[in-house]
């Protein structure tokens, strides 16, 4: 089975740049014997920035460049000259881009409008030449200052999927089918569980040419926010959804239990997805006949909206639409972005099977410079 191009998590070493040293050179002219310092400052190191880019849909572009390492600064020269400065290092991301670091888990930024660009590492300073450390009493110093050193960091970066709403159930409840009816998508759709392993969206049309996006995640199982299953490496794109369908077939044991049961998933994970709007849809209804719905309908939670579908017949479809399109709408809706992303736990993170080879620190030919440089002749 060839691997899937959808890559929501990478690992990656960044450095930025170190900054160059100051010179310490004197000035050199015929018929100037005491010329007096003339170093100039060292460039300052360049920066690792992230960039939102809606161009990009998955970090599969990064799986495959580990190291991202920024440029040194130059070193100053004579005649007051100030070194080059850094090239800067900017990693292209998709909009919905949280990063955290490596070692402990911190949170580090979230990129998630295009163009919006945040600094991962900040590139050393530059050092001073000695220019600046001339004084009445010390008018020849034969010192300058080095440039701070580079930063480095392993990083990691997880996608969380932008979508108004996201489909929440167990395996097999039929969000895939539910979104090959609504949209256009063509998600892998057979009668076993764990059919979807990767998120797929789909554009869903309303009345007037109006439409809103709809993520179908794969199934989570009990025990999830603990890392059964596949449902914790899942679980961050539900924190991105503006809207939870909660879906539970109509051929299950106990409807009511089922919805707690993820809604407890949901909490465990992060308690902020308390705060989003939920509807309940009870798919597979054509296999119910107006008695047994009535009977069901008795026990379903009495908090959130509920409604009875079924995306082979399109039963209850066009009124499930409407009141999506209606909870989006609401002007007391739960905003997206007001999530608070939590540290990562990183004991329940798989290793990389990758070995980490941290490239060497490159070696600056003008760092040579950068030592004591005069020519002065003691009377």
């Amino acid at each position: 089975m060839a691997e899937s191009n959808f890559v929501d998590y990478v690992k990656i070493y960044c450095r930025s740049g170190k900054g160059g040293a100051g010179s310490a050179h004197f000035r050199r002219e015929k018929y100037i014997p005491r010329g007096g310092p003339d170093g100039g400052d060292g460039g300052r190191g360049g920066h690792v920035y992230l960039r939102g880019n809606r161009n990009y849909w998955t970090l599969l572009h990064l799986k495959f460049e580990r190291h991202v390492v920024a440029t040194s600064g130059r070193s100053g020269g004579a005649k007051r000259s100030t070194g080059r400065d850094g090239e800067d290092r900017i990693i292209e991301v998709p909009c919905g881009t949280v990063a955290f670091d490596a070692d402990t888990g911190e949170y580090l930024c979230d990129v998630t409008e295009d163009g919006q660009q945040v600094m991962l590492l900040k590139g050393g300073r530059g050092g001073a030449g000695n220019t600046h450390f001339k004084t009445a009493t010390n008018q020849a110093p034969r010192y300058a200052q080095p440039g701070e050193p580079a930063q480095e960091r392993k990083v990691v970066l997880q996608l969380k999927l932008l979508a108004d709403v996201g489909l929440v159930g167990f395996p097999n409840a039929g969000k895939s089918t539910l979104l090959s009816v609504v949209s256009a998508a063509k998600p892998k759709i057979a009668d076993y569980p764990f059919t979807t392993l990767e998120p797929n969206l789909g554009i869903v049309s309303w009345r007037d040419n109006r439409s809103f996006v709809m993520a179908d995640i794969p199934g989570i199982i009990e025990g999830a926010s603990d890392g059964r299953g596949l449902g914790l490496r899942f679980l961050r794109h539900i924190e991105r959804n503006a809207l939870l369908l909660f879906m539970v077939p109509a051929d299950a044991d106990d409807i009511r239990k089922e919805y707690e049961i993820l809604l407890r998933e949901l909490e465990r994970y992060n308690p902020e997805l308390m705060g989003k709007s939920r509807i309940l849809a009870i798919t597979k209804s054509d296999l119910l006949d107006e008695e047994l719905t009535e009977a069901l309908s008795a026990d379903l939670p009495d908090d959130l909206p509920c409604r009875f579908i079924s995306s082979v017949t399109g039963q209850g479809i066009t009124e499930l639409k409407d009141l999506l399109w209606q909870e989006l709408n609401r002007e007391t809706f739960h905003d997206a972005d007001a999530i608070v992303h939590r540290d990562m736990d990183m004991s329940l993170m798989a290793d990389d099977d990758e070995a980490w080879d941290i490239p060497p620190e490159e070696e600056d030919a003008d760092d040579a410079d950068a030592d004591l440089e005069f020519d002065w002749e003691e009377e």
